[in-house]
């Protein structure tokens, strides 16, 4: 593609999209209608710049509408927002959810990432090859349709899994999983013609929630939570139990009391229950919340932003996407709360590209928190504004780290930024900025009901409070499971179920493809961050990923490397070419083609460069997960047989 202006006309769809999100063009200058009067004189250049960080919307609305962005599309929204064509085009090249070559508007997503693989994705993925073509093909019975190995699609509690989405107005999309390859291949159906008009009050940007015919129906999302109905849930007690589209129903199950306590309190005294309840973050890195508000409310420039990062795309994780499916209002109350303690009048919601169904139910809560003074001006009457707009990621894992959210939401590409300046004093847009993720939020609110004090008595000293863990691979109740910290892996595997019959658990995968494994010897580990960290493990993200003796654990880790390559945004040297130097030493190792020794100590020098120098933490921990693997459950170990030098 020539990068530069094409002069190059949209079509009336493509049009279409961008205008509903930009609203419609004034002069020439700005991709309208040409007039003499626009030779004369430029304007709007400024204000137009100022919306760079509708790039990603605008991008996403012609993605959505005709399943592709062509160069005249990309011609136009350039132009509409006086952004550089080569600024652009780095952009949307950099997710993988979006694409700059005609293809078919129906896009099948087949997940082949570690829980989809314990269960057969690769199976599933051979007989899709000889059934439908290779992935990214149009031909055939399945003109109108293409599929594509995915990374984790969130939906590992029913792995293996396929995601379709259709382009249109409105788009769909539908979900398969546990999927066969014949479900798949329902979903490569061509769609019949569709002349229903669109309602016109849903967003371009909104996927609607009926399902793709072919689809499998989509479960409550209770069907995740093997504890929904168990009184003595903190987070996940209204699942199953509350109707996720109705604010009435939530408000009946204690829904914004939280709200209201921290309005009495007031700010201060809402970041001082929190600092004594000892909650941590989440998301992996285990920050204290408390801490992170008040330096965000002690900073003296303005605005400030709040951003809740429901970017999880860690493999194994989908904790975040049952709750915002599930209990949608709780997310959003969560976020009102950590606004009103921090001084954030504005929020994103940052979600990943491939929870349609999430979504669907965030923007209806959204809408009905407005129509109540639940957000918007003056909320209940206490002279606090805040309100939330929802930002859709494209297909980008790293976009889950804090400072690349907000590039993200710039409108530019999702990468990280060097650290300082912190989020805390020049985050999003510059500002001072608090990021919290889905579950830790949504943690404040049992904070507020029961005090600080009491939510830290729950738990261990050193990690307080309850803790939402994702169960899935080979155990027979996958789901999300809520513990409280201190809770061992063995109490958790038993709640799940265990393995099968006259299986033995070979390995468990803590944390996720950035975690650590543990043999199946070492169940009584501590499900704490200190009792993790003792064992040499982490809990990261809450994954639980069970591998019992069936699985080729070899295949697992090219796979984990696999997903660190295609994953790294390429900013820095240490991740760009560690990553792809890590995933072909692992696959010469796992064909038995390379020397072991020469290539574990390849392996090891560049696990080394990565963890010391790369910029953010997806090339620091690249390298965890394939180290453990080694050391602990003696992958790549020379049979015990062989006496060779090499062997030694």
């Amino acid at each position: 593609m020539d990068l530069r202006f094409l002069d190059a006309v949209p079509d009336s769809l493509e049009r279409e999209a961008v205008d509903a999100v930009l609203g419609p063009a004034e002069s020439g200058w700005d991709g309208g209608e040409r007039r003499a009067g626009d030779l004369r004189y430029a304007r709007g250049g400024h204000a137009a710049r100022a919306r760079r960080d509708l790039l990603l919307p605008a991008l996403h609305a012609v993605n959505d509408r005709t399943g592709w962005i062509s160069p005249a599309a990309l011609d136009y929204i350039c132009r509409r927002l006086t952004v550089p064509p080569a600024e652009a085009y780095g952009v949307a090249t950099f997710y993988a959810m979006f694409s700059l070559q005609a293809r078919p508007a129906r896009v099948v997503h087949v997940c082949t990432d570690i829980a989809c693989a314990a269960k057969g994705a690769d199976r599933i993925r051979a007989e899709l090859a000889e059934r439908l073509g290779p992935p990214g093909d149009a031909s055939g019975e399945q003109a109108g349709a293409i599929w594509h190995e995915s990374p984790c699609l969130g939906l590992c509690e029913r792995a293996p899994a396929a995601l379709a989405l259709e382009a249109g107005s409105p788009p769909r999309f539908a979900v398969a999983a546990p999927a066969r390859a014949e479900d798949i291949a329902a979903l490569m159906t061509p769609p019949p013609v569709d002349t229903t008009p669109s309602n016109g009050h849903r967003p371009a940007t909104t996927f609607a929630p009926s399902p793709l015919s072919g689809g499998t129906v989509e479960p409550a999302p209770s069907a995740a939570v093997p504890q929904a109905g168990d009184p003595g849930l903190v987070l996940l007690r209204r699942i199953g139990v509350v109707d996720p589209e109705s604010l009435d129903d939530y408000r009946a199950h204690g829904g914004y009391a939280a709200l209201r306590q921290a309005l009495r309190l007031g700010p201060a005294g809402v970041i001082r229950e929190v600092v004594e309840s000892g909650l941590v973050g989440r998301g992996g890195a285990a920050f204290p919340t408390g801490r992170k508000w008040e330096a965000t409310a002690r900073q003296p420039a303005s605005p400030h932003y709040l951003v809740c990062n429901a970017d999880e795309s860690e493999p194994g994780t989908f904790k975040d996407r049952v709750l915002m499916e599930g209990d949608p209002f709780s997310v959003i109350e969560a976020m009102t709360i950590a606004a009103y303690a921090t001084g954030a009048e504005k929020g994103y919601l940052y979600i990943r590209g491939e929870y349609p169904r999430a979504l669907s139910r965030l923007e209806n809560a959204i809408a009905r928190a407005r129509g109540r003074n639940l957000l918007g001006r003056d909320i209940l009457g206490s002279g606090f504004d805040f309100d939330v707009e929802i930002r859709r990621g494209a297909g980008a894992y790293i976009c889950g780290e804090e400072t690349a959210v907000f590039n993200s939401i710039e409108g530019r590409r999702g990468e990280p930024r060097s650290k300082p300046p912190f989020p805390v004093e020049r985050g999003l847009f510059g500002r001072p900025t608090t990021i919290n993720n889905v579950e830790t939020l949504v943690n404040v609110l049992p904070i507020m009901l029961m005090g600080g004090p009491a939510y830290a008595r729950i738990g261990t000293g050193g990690s307080t409070g309850p803790k939402l863990f994702c169960v899935s691979g080979t155990v027979s109740r996958p789901g999300v499971y809520e513990l409280p910290f201190g809770a061992t892996l063995r109490d958790l595997l038993e709640l799940s179920g265990g393995v099968a019959e006259g299986r033995e658990i070979r390995a468990v995968l803590l944390g996720g493809a950035a975690g650590a494994f543990v043999r199946g010897d070492e169940l009584d580990i501590p499900l704490t961050f200190e009792g993790a960290r003792a064992a040499g493990a982490t809990l990261g993200s809450g994954v639980v990923l069970v591998l019992d003796d069936t699985v080729d654990l070899a295949s697992i880790l090219v796979r984990i490397a696999a997903f660190f390559r295609d994953e790294s945004c390429g900013q820095c040297v240490p991740c760009r070419v560690g990553t792809v130097r890590q995933e072909e030493a692992l696959r010469r190792l796992a064909g038995g083609s390379a020397s072991r020794r020469t290539e574990l100590r390849v392996l090891r020098d560049v696990g080394a460069a990565m963890r010391d120098a790369s910029i953010c933490g997806l090339g620091q921990t690249a390298w965890n997960a394939v180290e453990s693997a080694i050391d602990r459950l003696g992958v790549f170990a020379a049979p015990t047989t062989d006496t060779t030098e090499e062997a030694r």
